[in-house]
């Protein structure tokens, strides 16, 4: 543990967060100050999944409120590991969750280009000028002998590192193994004291790398950097204030800033997040499908529904509650509030997320529309041919039914369900399953039809439940149940469903009045 003191820390000619407070008068002066034409850096290299959803969200909404950029790089150097697609899929993801980078790959921007293979003269000329002062140095040993060396450690109980075979090489030693290995790795020379540094999430850190790592590879065989060189030389590049990234970067901080420090740059402010887990506690596995981001949006998800969860279940905030919007996120976004311990996501609850952001929605009439056409679109993927009637489609008869059923369905894909295919195609019944429900059903169905060919009559769930409540009572030895139980058969075909006057409002009079005259008819 560290002292929290910016005082008792030797000063390395970064703005320290003591010099910030010095030279601002108030807490809203000194964001200010730091994002003044400021880039926030996300990292994200696969398909995108919960986790680096979490990590683009806190980027963005930290981003936006202190009006600074949002921007993705994409980081493509381990050429062993590219996925096809990835890159494209992860900025649709972004852009699906409503939180589209300012730069990016596809948007362009002034620090472009913006995927790290495209910028490998930058990482050359960085590793020339570390090679020259003497902080890097080739490395030629092979990846068998490292092989080795690594299993050794594990038989030795101890954690694997390179041994700095290479750093005290003569100049004579490297240019005659130049001559047989013209392309070697390039390592990074670390010192032996780390600088300290305050993250804005975990406090005061130093971790001392040199006595526990060897030096790190920088820059590959092939051209490529590794990520701590990278992530440095296009910070600097890029302009980046802030570095919002993951927890288990913390530790490789230390190697960055030693980075920072020999190559005689500004280093930006870094907050690391705690890691989001399983509500059991276990890792968020990338091989679990379940947790990217294509997968909820198949499954009918609201990105709003997303984003609310996994902020809710994490901290930067004054209190956990559902229901929060993006614009709200960013408004009630507090960093200071973010704490160390990891978030435990519950996913069992997030269709409850998602039946209130859906709620929201329905409450707005342009969203009412677009959800409209969604639906649309799922009833016909789904019942395609067997919609004998096309007036199913009709955006008054499917606002109606989002109206009626909002609170009850927690997806649009809930009412294209078994449950709900009543609304779209009309139920074949038969007669005897409907007599033995009620001896009086001609009685019951005569009846319900003559209450809907009344003049001017006007279909509401207060009047119907009334209405057949009357119908019961006049039907001496008919239990008001039975009623209900044969007009839900005769209308839906199931014995489960939404109330009996929900659905009689929801189809419309000329429809039950069909439905109804078909059993009178069989």
């Amino acid at each position: 543990m560290f002292s929290n003191d910016p005082a008792s820390w030797k000063q390395t000619g970064r703005v320290t967060r003591s010099r910030i407070l010095q030279d601002a008068e108030t807490e809203a002066d000194k964001w200010k100050y730091l994002i003044h034409d400021a880039r926030i850096f996300c990292l994200l290299t696969c398909f995108l999944h919960l986790g680096g959803l979490r990590t683009a969200l806190y980027n963005y909404i930290f981003a936006k409120k202190h009006q600074g950029s949002f921007i993705l790089r994409l980081e493509d150097t381990d050429q062993t590991r590219l996925v096809p697609g990835a890159a494209e899929n992860i900025e649709d993801m972004l852009e699906w969750a409503g939180i589209p980078p300012d730069e990016s790959p596809r948007q362009g921007g002034p620090a472009g280009p913006y995927r790290q293979s495209q910028r490998l003269e930058l990482y050359a000329q960085a590793t020339e000028a570390l090679l020259k002062t003497g902080a890097a140095y080739p490395c030629f040993c092979s990846l068998q002998r490292l092989e080795l060396l690594k299993k050794e450690a594990v038989r030795n109980n101890q954690t694997p590192r390179y041994d700095n075979r290479c750093r005290n090489l003569s100049q004579e030693q490297v240019a005659q193994r130049l001559t047989k290995d013209p392309k070697p790795a390039i390592r990074f020379r670390l010192e032996d004291e780390a600088p300290a540094f305050q993250d804005l999430v975990y406090g005061w850190n130093r971790h001392e790398v040199a006595s526990v790592e060897g030096d790190p590879v920088i820059l590959k065989s092939d051209g490529f950097p590794t990520y701590h060189l990278a992530c440095v030389v296009d910070d600097h590049h890029m302009g980046i204030s802030h570095v919002l990234r993951g927890s288990e970067w913390l530790v490789s901080t230390s190697k960055h800033l030693l980075l920072y420090q020999a190559l005689g740059w500004q280093p930006p402010r870094f907050a690391h997040l705690p890691l989001l887990l399983n509500r059991d506690g276990s890792k968020l596995s990338k091989r679990q499908g379940d947790i990217f981001l294509e997968h909820f949006a198949a499954a009918g998800y609201l990105p709003d529904a997303l984003l609310d969860i996994i902020t809710n279940c994490g901290s930067g905030f004054a209190e956990n509650q559902m229901g929060r919007t993006l614009p709200e996120l960013i408004t009630q976004f507090d960093l200071t509030r973010i704490a160390c311990h990891s978030a435990l996501l519950d996913l069992e609850k997030l269709p409850e997320f998602n039946r209130l952001h859906l709620r929201q929605l329905l409450s707005s009439e342009a969203q009412r529309h677009q959800l409209v056409g969604k639906l649309q679109a799922l009833v016909e993927e789904t019942f395609g041919s067997q919609l004998q009637d096309r007036a199913v489609l009709d955006p008054a008869y499917m606002e109606r039914i989002l109206l009626l059923r909002q609170g009850h369905i927690c997806r649009l894909q809930d009412l294209v369900s078994p449950t709900y295919s009543y609304l779209w195609t009309r139920p074949d019944v038969d007669r005897a399953q409907l007599c033995a429900i009620s001896e009086e059903m001609d009685v019951i169905a005569r009846r319900v039809v003559g209450l809907l060919e009344r003049p001017g009559m006007t279909l509401s769930q207060d009047m119907l439940n009334g209405e057949l409540k009357k119908l019961s009572e006049d039907l001496e030895g008919t239990k008001h149940s039975s009623v209900m139980k044969f007009l839900r058969v005769a209308l839906s075909g199931q014995l489960q469903g939404p109330p009996v006057a929900e659905m009689m409002v929801t189809l419309g009079p000329k429809e039950v009045q069909e439905r109804i005259q078909k059993v009178l008819c069989n």
